[in-house]
């Protein structure tokens, strides 16, 4: 499974630089000089079009991007990746996720965190045991992280990931505990 660790943004002056909007709680070692980052197109230029490099010539994304260089500016990661050498390529960049195959991802080693990518999927039930849906997706909101719950009727709930809402998690049996308040699910 590939987990997404960024998202590249807008070009940062004129040698190739970006910024990188980071996804991953370990940026340094994510984005570290050598490593090589797999890609996920995701978003064409403003205009509907893919983007040109120079006058009828289009840049295809690569499937993988390598870490030249980074550096903090202003609490932004900037990165400069190898073969990335001017401005123009750098905007060709926008909106490519870069991702990490989950399998080279150790796991954490506080056994109260998880990484998304083991939560999603998994049943969400009551401490009684009712079924109420499972795990779609993490949101990382600014007070706490969210577990989106996908219902069975189709519907979505939000549920604050906190020990008093989450009680459980249990990867070996597959499943989540929640034990939220009166009418959270009906919101």
């Amino acid at each position: 499974m590939q987990l997404i660790v960024g998202r590249i943004g807008k070009p940062h002056g004129i040698r190739g630089e970006v910024t990188v909007e980071v996804r991953t709680d370990e940026p340094e070692t994510r984005f570290a000089p050598g490593m090589v980052l797999a890609t996920m197109p995701g978003a064409v230029s403003r205009g509907g079009q893919e983007p040109a490099v120079s006058p009828g010539t289009r840049y295809e994304v690569p499937d993988e991007l390598t870490v030249e260089a980074i550096r903090w500016h202003q609490g932004r990661l900037l990165v400069a990746f190898e073969g990335v050498l001017d401005r123009d390529v750098a905007e060709a960049l926008r909106g490519t996720l870069l991702t990490v195959d989950s399998a080279d991802v150790a796991p954490p080693e506080d056994p109260e965190e998880f990484h998304d990518h083991q939560l999603v999927g998994l049943a969400v039930v009551t401490p009684t045991g009712e079924r109420l849906g499972e795990v779609a997706r993490i949101d990382h909101a600014p007070a706490s992280d969210l577990l989106v719950l996908r219902r069975p009727e189709g519907r979505t709930a939000l549920i604050p990931f906190v020990k008093a809402m989450v009680p459980e998690v249990d990867l070996a049996g597959g499943r989540v505990v929640v034990d939220p308040p009166d009418g959270l699910l009906d919101l």
